[in-house]
Order: structure tokens, then sequence, then C-alpha cells
């Protein structure tokens, strides 16, 4: 198969959506079409609780939520596709806000009675700046919910998409007997037994054939003709290149838990999907097809496998062939490293591979060489912009509770900050370390992950900072700059890369500052041009 052929066949794309909308049962059903896992995590029984396929982290297990991104990949109908399963969770925003600069396009998904809430604002409006392609799934059909029609007027009103539906519920919770799909011109039903891996589906374009009212039964066949009716008036008819521009967003209706959707979901996706996207870097724009190798490291896991004390960098090939043993140079060091082992995932599985294409995701073994954000290119110096550090909500001191374990603190908070759990900030004034995070839960993370992977424990003191901007002088060496740094000294710190952050304790205090010293900018954003 040809290298464009290659690339062409790759659909890479993340799912996001608030927690427990069923992102990642949506994520298990979709492994399950493409034959990657024979049993979905979901399915409970009396003797074991199995725990989704995607949620490998101990501490996930124990609270049934997704903390890491994690990365999975299927064949389907010869397309090779990329799954980017995010946390839902809020404390865990900024690693899905990396991940999306990873995918080519997302899958949101919505729950039938919550609607859209407010995590899956935040994530829509980060993919609508980069305009990243969007379908939206709204799931738990077989719930009690809210009206479909109200479903897709919140869906534009408070994301401010333009829908189509390209499938259409028949009833809803108690009364739901299938879904229309309007993409394929065919009814599916519900049987309600989740047992079964795939409904039945009547292939069924008039809808006016009286043959209607003996599948569904006369009242939800005449509820049926009238939604599509409206469905017809109301929005408009798909149109695959205002979805590719981000200007038009396609929902399926479904529900992930009973695998019901989730094939037409599929079978629409990979035919509408984009294959791999040009990507920006710094230097210029970077095309999937040019020859030469380039790709970036989006996200970084510390001890995948406990037993081996392994950090994994998650990097994007943007452009070329990624090949085993191949020197490649990386760009922030200026050294040129080669890879033995490149992983590729399948499913819960790790395999070695030989060659990746633009559009796949490779995890490279580390030893401490990577950070969030590097590139690795075939020589040219390239640096891919939008991997940023956001300002944290929380802050608090972190100190050795183990003083015959402080080398092993200090290693794994190294590694966790690397990886982007969180920031660390070290004072100016007394060197004191100061972690912080998006969300309050990533405390117990660090905590958590710092006793079972490294062997320390830690203890927290409350930090009372508002937030943290980075630093930026007209002029280093300028008077007002001097004065700033000596009057704000106790609120100065330097983060990871060196940095100079200040830690403002109020809102007040930072409306002040800026009023004081103009020459000084402050940012709440680690990358600023």
């Amino acid at each position: 198969m040809s290298f464009k052929d290659q690339i062409q066949r790759r659909r890479t794309f993340g799912i996001i959506s608030h927690p427990d909308a069923g992102k990642t049962t949506l994520t298990e059903k979709l492994l399950l079409f493409g034959g990657a896992i024979q049993e979905a995590g979901a399915v409970k029984n009396n003797k074991i609780k199995k725990t989704a396929t995607s949620d490998f982290m101990e501490i996930e297990r124990q609270r049934g939520i997704s903390v890491a991104t994690s990365v999975l990949a299927f064949l389907y109908k010869d397309k090779k596709i990329n799954i980017l399963d995010t946390p839902g969770h809020k404390d865990f925003a900024e690693d899905t806000f990396r991940t999306l600069t990873a995918v080519d396009s997302v899958i949101v998904v919505i729950d039938v009675a919550k609607g859209v809430e407010e995590q899956t604002e935040k994530l829509v409006q980060v993919c609508r700046m980069r305009n990243i392609p969007i379908i939206v799934f709204i799931n738990k059909l077989d719930r009690e919910g809210k009206d479909a029609f109200d479903l897709l007027d919140e869906v534009e009103q408070k994301l401010g998409l333009a829908v189509t539906p390209l499938s259409f519920p028949i009833g809803m919770g108690y009364d739901f007997k299938g879904i229309y799909n309007i993409y394929e011109k065919n009814i599916n039903l519900f049987s309600g037994d989740n047992k079964k891996n795939i409904e039945d589906t009547i292939a069924f374009d008039d809808l006016n054939n009286a043959e209607l009212e003996n599948i569904i039964g006369n009242k939800a066949a005449e509820e049926l003709r009238e939604n599509l009716e409206l469905v017809q008036g109301v929005y408009p008819a798909f149109d695959k290149e205002s979805y590719l521009k981000g200007t038009q967003q396609p929902v399926f209706f479904g529900s992930a838990l009973n695998n019901f959707g989730v094939r037409e979901l599929l079978d629409c996706f990979i035919e509408i999907a984009p294959a791999p996207r040009p990507k920006k870097s710094e230097e210029r724009l970077v095309v999937a097809d040019e020859e030469e190798m380039t790709g970036f490291v989006f996200k970084i896991h510390a001890n995948m496998d406990p037993k081996h004390r392994d950090r994994l960098a998650f990097v994007k090939i943007v452009s070329g062939t990624f090949e085993r043993n191949k020197p490649y140079l990386h760009v922030r060091q200026n050294k040129k490293l080669k890879f033995s082992s490149p992983n590729a995932f399948f499913a819960e599985k790790k395999e070695i591979v030989d060659i990746s294409y633009p559009g796949d995701i490779v995890g490279l073994h580390d030893t401490g060489n990577f950070k969030i954000g590097d590139t690795l290119t075939e020589g040219e110096i390239l640096h891919y912009k939008g991997i940023p550090s956001f300002s944290p909500e929380h802050f608090r001191y972190i100190n050795n509770a183990d003083p015959m374990k402080s080398k092993q603190l200090f290693k794994g908070i190294d590694q966790l900050m690397d990886e982007g759990v969180a920031q660390l900030f070290t004072l100016e004034i007394n060197g004191r370390k100061v972690i912080g995070t998006v969300g309050a839960l990533q405390f117990e993370v660090i905590q958590y992950r710092l006793e079972h992977e490294y062997g320390a424990k830690c203890t927290y003191e409350n930090f009372p900072v508002h937030k943290a901007c980075w630093v930026e002088p007209e002029d280093p060496k300028n008077e007002e700059f001097k004065e700033f740094k000596r009057v704000k000294q106790k609120f100065l710190a330097k983060d990871k890369r060196g940095q100079l952050v200040f830690l403002a304790d109020s809102q007040f205090s930072l409306q002040m500052t800026q009023q004081k010293y103009p020459s000084v900018k402050l940012h709440f954003v680690s990358e600023f041009d």
C-alpha cells in the first residue's frame, strides 16, 4: 500500500464529554466493533467486576473515572482508527486540552437526561478555536431524558454549534423503539437486550410505506413521520465540506451501553472524518504527505507498567514515516536519538512497531529526555505550537513526610510534573516547592502515585494564591522591572522550565500590580508570543 494510501486510511480522533456521559463505554463499544476486544469492561457479573479497557491506572479503577488520556487503536473496514479517550473530570482538563492538539476530529458525547454540561462547553470551545470537525453523539436513549428537539436546541445554543441530525430516535426512555438512520435510510430496532452485539436493521427509505406501522406501531410511526418532516424543515442537509471546516456538526442518537446506534456512528465516521490534517509549526505549515518525518510529544505517562518503572512519551506523527532504530533530531536538546522499541497501542495491548504513519500515535520509552511539546524531526528545526500550560486554580506547599525517601520524592515529583499532571513552582525567596493544579483531585492523585509508584510520602500545606501568571518584562534591565522584583519578591517563583512566575494572592493584588508596573506583562498561559 502506498504512503499516500496509508495516510488516507487513518482516522485519529478524541472522545470528549462531561464525566459520566458514557464516553469510556462508547470507546469500548467502538473497540468491540473493531474486533479489538472480545468483551466490554462495563459487563458486571456477580463474581468479578471488570473495569473499562481504557482505564489502566489503579486510582482510576478505584474511583471509576478516567484520569489519564488513553491511546487505543483498531482496524475497521480497512481503516486504521486511533482513539484518544480523554478524562471527562474537570480536574484533569489540562490533559484533555493538550490531547486536543493531537487529534484530527472529535466525537462529543452528551447524556440524554443531563444535556449539555459545563465541562462539555469548555472542551467544545477549544475545538472550535482550532476548527476541529465535531460529531455529536447523544447517549443513554434507553433512559428517560429530554426531548430530542430540545436537546438539539441546547447543543446549538450552549455549544454554539450548527447541528444537523443524521439519525433520530423513535420514542425515548421506556417507549424507546429504535432509531431511524437518516444518513443510511434504515430503521434500527431496539431489543433492550444488551448482550446482543448487533441489533436488527431494516432498510427503509420510504417512510410513507404502510409497512412502517407494522414494524413500530401506529403511534410511533405517526410521530416519526412528523419528527422527520420537522427535521427536514428546520435543519440544513448534511454537507461534508462544512463538517470538515468545523462549521456544521452532524448528530447521532444511541445507547453506548446497549451497543445501540454505535455501528451507525462508526460507519458514518470512517466515511466523513478527516484523514491526518496539516499542522502549524512556528516556522511553517507541515502537511501529512511530506516525506520527512516530524512529530511532537503531547503526553508523557510514567509507570504504565508499575513492575518496570517505565516512562512513555506519546508522539503524534504529523508527516513522513517514523521508523524503528532510525535516528531523529530532538529539536529542543539538539541531539539525535534512536528508538529500538517504539510502541503502538491495540486496545489494551502494546506492540512494538517497525513503521508508523501520519496520524499514528507512537509510545517511546523515555529516560527523561522528553517534555510535553518537544518536537522530533529528521533534521529540520521545527517547533509545534499550541501545547501550553494553563494558570492553575489550586496551590499547596508540598512537604516530604519521610526524610529517608527524599531522593524518591524529588524523582517522583520531577517525573509527574513532566507528565503535565500538575505544575511545580520553586519560590525565589526560600526555595520551597509549591504545586499548582487545575483541580483539587490532582493533589490526591499525586500523593497516591508518589507513594505507590515511587515509595515516597508527602504532605501538603495550604498556600493562599489566587492565580499564577507568567512574567514577561518589556526590558529585563529597566528600573520598573527591578522594582517589581524587589517589591514582589515573596510572591515570585520559577516554573519547571525556569520561567519567572508571579503568584498573585488576590484578584485585587493582581489588578494593582498590572496598573503599577505596566511594562511588566502578566500571562495566564505559559506559551506567549
